[in-house]
Formats: C-alpha cells, structure tokens, sequence
C-alpha cells in the first residue's frame, strides 16, 4: 500500500463555535457496522484514530466508535478503515457534548460497554474551561447510557486536565473509581496511543484512571 499523505489540520478547535453547534444524528449500528449486536467501545477525542484501529484489528468481537470535532480527521481515517477492509470500526464529525445523547440515543440498552477520553485539549486558560471535553452533562450522559459493569478509562499528561476528569466522573453516583491508589501506573488496554507513546519516551508521567458504571 502506498504511504498516506497525513492531512494539515488546525491543532485545536472551538467546540463552541457556530460550525459545531448541530448535533449529531443518531448512529444506526446495523448501517456502519457488520455485527451490530456486539459491544461497542466509545473513544471520545479519537484525532488521527490510530488507537481505535489498533483496537478494532485486535478485538475483532467488539465494535469501535471513534467521535472527532476535526472533520478532515475524520474523512481521512474513514478512507484508511475502508482500505484496510474493517467492519468493526466508524469514525464519526462531531461536537460529543451536544451530540451524545441524539447520537446514543437509539442504541440497544447494554450495547455501550467501553469508553476511553485520551489526552483531551487542556485549555489551559480558565476562561476557556467550558470548552473542555469533559463537563458534568457529558458524565451524566454517559452514565445514561453505559451499561452496568461498563468502564470508562481517563488519562492525561497535563495533571490539572486529569484531576478535573477524575473528580467529574468521581462526583457522579453512578461511577466507583477502580483500584486503591490515586493512578494508575499503567494503561489497562493492550494498545497505547500516540500521545502516550510520546510521552512516555521523555520520562514524563501519564494520569490514568478507571471507572466502573455501577447499578444504582
């Protein structure tokens, strides 16, 4: 296969500008997906989408739904999947914290087991704050529709990013943290993203976290 040309994006993107504001429509699993029936594995924030194809090739008993704000991203790593010959895995434009529940919403009850949000965009600034992908609508959404037993895994190289997650997922009854110490020393999927690789390559340390949706 011939080498891909990487598409030239702006490297971080609004999420409450004009472009992004209408929702997503709700995903037809049966439309995008082989077996529509088995688990679905949500990455929020998927970029190039590299760590849900790695995924999808590996597992190939799950379903892979990778969710962007980028849409070039999206189109190109489409392309890739279609190429590769994958029925397991959708990308997918859109702003997740107004599009989650009109995009889940037609999913069967327990479909959505797995969720993972990597290495957000920080907006570091205060006053860009609402813009950061994890707000408490996007953790009761989420409770709504994972099923009991279902995990969420949060990491992060900037520890301000990964202690606001932790603590909006750790707020919300319907989440019980896993494991007794305050991170995880290592990731507990089989597949590493490309931000974690490159971290990790400059001794710098990764905030990993794992949630269970409990039944309440």
């Amino acid at each position: 296969m011939a080498a891909r040309l990487r598409v030239r994006v702006r490297q971080h993107v609004n999420p409450l500008g004009q472009k992004y504001k209408t929702p997503a429509s709700p995903l037809e699993c049966e439309k995008v997906y082989l077996k529509p029936s088995q688990p679905l594995h949500l990455d929020i924030g998927c970029a190039r989408g590299q760590f849900v194809l790695n995924m999808a090739q590996q597992a190939t008993d799950w379903n892979f739904l990778g969710l962007e704000i980028r849409e070039p991203l999206v189109h190109d790593a489409n392309i890739l999947r279609d190429e590769l010959g994958l029925t397991n895995l959708h990308y997918l434009f859109c702003n997740v914290n107004n599009s989650l529940h009109s995009l889940l919403s037609t999913l069967t009850p327990g479909t959505l087991q797995r969720v993972t949000i990597q290495f957000p965009d920080p907006w570091f600034k205060n006053r860009h704050a609402k813009r950061r992908v994890v707000q408490k609508d996007l953790v009761a959404e989420l409770a709504e529709y994972l099923a009991p037993g279902g995990l969420v895994f949060l990491q992060s190289d900037i520890d301000f990013v990964a202690v606001e997650m932790r603590d909006r997922f750790a707020e919300n009854p319907d989440f019980v943290k896993q494991g007794n110490s305050e991170w995880l020393a290592e990731n507990p999927l089989p597949v590493p993203t490309e931000r974690e690789l490159y971290v990790m390559s400059r001794g710098e340390p990764v905030y990993r976290v794992l949630f269970e949706r409990v039944r309440n």
